[in-house]
């Protein structure tokens, strides 16, 4: 891959990462001023907890892709970007460009998820 793709996904990445990380806060922020409320009736009980369930489960969504845009810069740094680990083929252009931290070709994606 040429120096200039390379940048090309490095800024992609890095500006993701930026957003979910301001992502993460902001639904934290939430949860803690939802937890502070004073809750009068059952009704009020329910509603914030599943506000809460629901909260939390796009926190954990975005930590995982958090995680994963770490691993892939640190591949950017490596000279390992952009190659499939189950195949080791490249990784094609226009699918790094859908999901620049793709770590499976359009072929080994397929297998993965039929096997899961």
């Amino acid at each position: 891959m040429q120096e200039s793709e390379l940048n090309y996904f490095k800024e992609i990445l890095e500006s993701r990462k930026v957003q979910i990380i301001k992502n993460i806060s902001g639904v934290n922020d939430e949860l803690d001023q939802l937890n502070s409320l004073e809750l009068n009736d059952e009704g009020d009980h329910a509603s914030v907890n599943n506000n809460s369930m629901v909260e939390s489960a796009i926190v954990f969504q975005q930590e995982k892709e958090l995680s994963e845009i770490q691993v892939t810069l640190g591949k950017i740094a490596n000279g390992d970007y952009g190659i499939c680990e189950m195949c080791e083929d490249p990784i094609g252009f226009q699918r790094l460009k859908v999901k620049p931290h793709a770590i499976y070709c359009i072929d080994c994606r397929e297998i993965v998820e039929k096997s899961n």
